[in-house]
C-alpha cells in the first residue's frame, strides 16, 4: 500500500487525487451533469492510462444534486467532510454552486469548472473559483448583438425563476440597455419544472420577433412546442447552458432554426486540433455522440491536469492555485480554445460562437 507524502494534502496520496463533483444526474437537467461528467473522465481516464500525473491517477466521486441548491449544499459538505476531496469540478449551475460556494470558500477548497456563466460567482473575486467558460454577460451581449443587427426590435425573455435565470436577463437588459432597446415582455418558468402554460399566455398577444430563453431543455424545449402549436412564428435564442443537444433530441422536428450561443468551438470542426484530439480520445472510449456539454468537461479535465503538472509532485491546494494562474495564451496552447488565468483574474475565457439546430438534430455554425 502507498504511504502518503509528509506534505501531503487532503485528498491526495502516492498513488492517488481525489476531485467531487455535484451536479446534476437524474431529474430534467440530468443530461448536463452526465456529458460534463463524460468528456471529463473521457480525457482523466486517458491520462491515469499512461500513469496519471506524478504517479497519481485521478478519481472523481460524483454525487446527485438532481438540480437542486439543497441538495448540492449537503452534497458539498460530505465531499469535504466525509469524503476528504483534494478539489471540485464540474458543479451545474448557479444555485446550485452558490450553495456550495460558503462551504468550499470557507474550506478553501479550489472550485474548478463550474458549469454556470453567473457574476455572482465571478464578482467578488474568489480565489477557489476557477471558471474555463464565458459569462452570461458575455453570452447575452452577443445574442442581443445579432439581433439588435438583424434590425430585431421586439425581443422577450423567457427566465427560470431562480438565480440561474435572473442572472441570464440581467445580461440581457444590459446588453439592451446599451443599444437603447427595451424588452417587450418577461416571463418565468421554476426551476426543474416544464410547466409553461402562464408563460405562453403572456407571450402570445405579445407576438415578439424573438425570445431569448435563459433555461434547460426540458423548459425551453415544451415553451417552443407549445408556441408553435399556437402557431408563433418568432425566433427562439437560447444561451449554452440549455444543454444544446439534450435540446435538439427534446425538440426533434420544432428544433429546426432554434439558436444557441456556444462557449466551446464547434465539436465537431476537425481542422481544429483540440476537437480533433477530443473526437479521437471519446472515440476509444468507445463514445460516438458528440456535444457541446461533454466537450466542455474535457476541456476543463484538460486544464486541470495541466494546473497539477505544473503544481509539481510536492501537491497541495495553494500550490495548484498558484499554478493555474500561471496558465495563460503565451505559456499554453490548448489547440485552438484559448484560456487565460492570472493571480487577479480566473475568468479563463471570453468566446462566444452561434450555433443553429438543423434538420436531424444537428449543429451548423
Amino acid at each position: 500500500m502507498a504511504i502518503a507524502h509528509a506534505h501531503a494534502e487532503t485528498g491526495v496520496t502516492d498513488r492517488k487525487i481525489l476531485l467531487g463533483q455535484s451536479a446534476a444526474f437524474s431529474g430534467p437537467a440530468a443530461q448536463l451533469g452526465i456529458q460534463l461528467n463524460l468528456g471529463a473522465k473521457t480525457y482523466f481516464d486517458q491520462v491515469n492510462a499512461t500513469g496519471g500525473v506524478y504517479g497519481r491517477k485521478i478519481e472523481i466521486i460524483q454525487k446527485d444534486d438532481k438540480y437542486e441548491a439543497d441538495l448540492a449544499a449537503a452534497n458539498t459538505k460530505t465531499l469535504i467532510e466525509t469524503d476528504g476531496v483534494f478539489a471540485l469540478f464540474g458543479y451545474v449551475g448557479t444555485a446550485t454552486s452558490n450553495a456550495a460556494l460558503p462551504i468550499f470558500s470557507q474550506a478553501k477548497v479550489p472550485f474548478f469548472a463550474p458549469f454556470s456563466g453567473a457574476q455572482s460567482l465571478r464578482e467578488p473575486f474568489n480565489r477557489q473559483i476557477f471558471h474555463i467558460r464565458a459569462s452570461y454577460f458575455d453570452e447575452t451581449e452577443h445574442l442581443v448583438d445579432q439581433l439588435a443587427n438583424l434590425g430585431t426590435k421586439s425581443i422577450a425573455v423567457f427566465y427560470q425563476n431562480d438565480a440561474y435565470g435572473k442572472a441570464g436577463l440581467a445580461g440581457v437588459e444590459l446588453a439592451m440597455k446599451k443599444r437603447n432597446l427595451k424588452l417587450s415582455e418577461t416571463v418565468t418558468v421554476e426551476r426543474n419544472s416544464t410547466d409553461v402554460t402562464a408563460a405562453v399566455a403572456k407571450l402570445l398577444p405579445k407576438r415578439p420577433d424573438a425570445i431569448i430563453q435563459i433555461s434547460t431543455y426540458a423548459a425551453s424545449s415544451a415553451l417552443i412546442k407549445e408556441m408553435h402549436k399556437a402557431s408563433y412564428t418568432g425566433m427562439f435564442y437560447n444561451v449554452s447552458f440549455v444543454g444544446s443537444q439534450a435540446l435538439a433530441d427534446t425538440l426533434d422536428k420544432d428544433g429546426v432554426g432554434v439558436v444557441v450561443s456556444q462557449v466551446t468551438p464547434f465539436p465537431w470542426s476537425g481542422s481544429i486540433p483540440l476537437v480533433a484530439e477530443y473526437t479521437k480520445n471519446l472515440d476509444k472510449a468507445g463514445v460516438k455522440n458528440l456535444n457541446f456539454s461533454s466537450f466542455e468537461g474535457y476541456i476543463a479535465a484538460k486544464v486541470f491536469v495541466e494546473g497539477l503538472k505544473r503544481a509539481g509532485p510536492a501537491l497541495t491546494r495553494e500550490k495548484l492555485v498558484s499554478a493555474l494562474e500561471t496558465i495563460n495564451r503565451g505559456s499554453y496552447d490548448l489547440g485552438g480554445y484559448d484560456i487565460s488565468f492570472s493571480p487577479s483574474n480566473h475568468n479563463g475565457s471570453k468566446y462566444v460562437d452561434m450555433t443553429v439546430i438543423s434538420k436531424d438534430k444537428k449543429f451548423r455554425n
